[in-house]
């Protein structure tokens, strides 16, 4: 299953039929996805599901019916074990942008954090999850395709937000800190947060950590009976 936002609102692709659920179905071979989306966001349409029934043909047969802006983005963790996140349009955000000719999607991602940032010294990790949101752009409904990027930076200078890009601040946050950011930010950010590989890798550093006082605390009582 993939969701897709349409004004922070999903619209699930899947290849699986739910009965007594209080949402719509649509085929997805058939639906007209500008009409749809048109729909959801005059909000004559909520908690609708675009079924197909071949799991792996889903996202392709979606990207087909709508045209698809490229981007990439970055989730950055400084020497302090702190992420970089930007405010913009009254919200908190993660920088990313759109890909530029001759580009791979690995260099878009550096290249957006650092002109939205000022951040650099970035280091790529590894990749995280896509997200899938629609906008519009001369009339028609496009969906944007953001890959994201778990990156390392040494960078400890001035952070400074692009003012073209309306991005009115750049801070360094604390991980216990970002539930409460992320409930004044986009439901697709959320996501990277709660689905990703990035939550994964944090849960096993934690357990390593809680591991280690454990083992620790073991040797101080053996030293302790001695």
């Amino acid at each position: 299953m993939y969701k897709v936002f349409i004004n922070d609102k999903p619209l699930f692709l899947t290849s699986t039929l739910e009965k007594e659920r209080d949402f719509q179905y649509f085929l997805l071979d058939t639906v007209d996805l500008q009409k749809l989306i048109a729909q959801y966001l005059a909000d004559q349409l909520t908690n609708a599901y675009l079924y197909h029934p071949d799991e792996d043909l889903l996202l392709k047969l979606f990207k087909e019916k709508i045209t698809i802006n490229k981007a990439g983005g970055g989730l950055v963790e400084n020497e302090k074990d702190e992420v970089l996140f930007i405010f913009r349009n009254g919200k908190w955000d993660l920088p990313k942008g759109g890909i530029e000719k001759n580009e791979t999607i690995e260099e878009t991602a550096m290249r957006e954090v650092e002109e939205e940032t000022g951040c650099g010294n970035l280091k790529i990790k590894q990749p995280l999850e896509k997200t899938f949101h629609v906008f519009k752009r001369n009339g028609e409904y496009r969906l944007k395709i953001t890959h994201w990027f778990l990156m390392k930076s040494s960078y400890n200078g001035d952070l400074k937000g692009q003012i073209e890009e309306g991005i009115e601040k750049v801070v360094w946050v604390d991980k216990k800190d970002i539930p409460v950011l992320l409930k004044n930010s986009y439901k697709n950010i959320e996501l990277l947060f709660n689905d990703s590989i990035y939550c994964k890798t944090a849960l096993e550093k934690e357990r390593s950590c809680l591991k280690t006082r454990q083992l620790l605390f073991c040797f101080l009582e053996y030293i302790c009976s001695c």
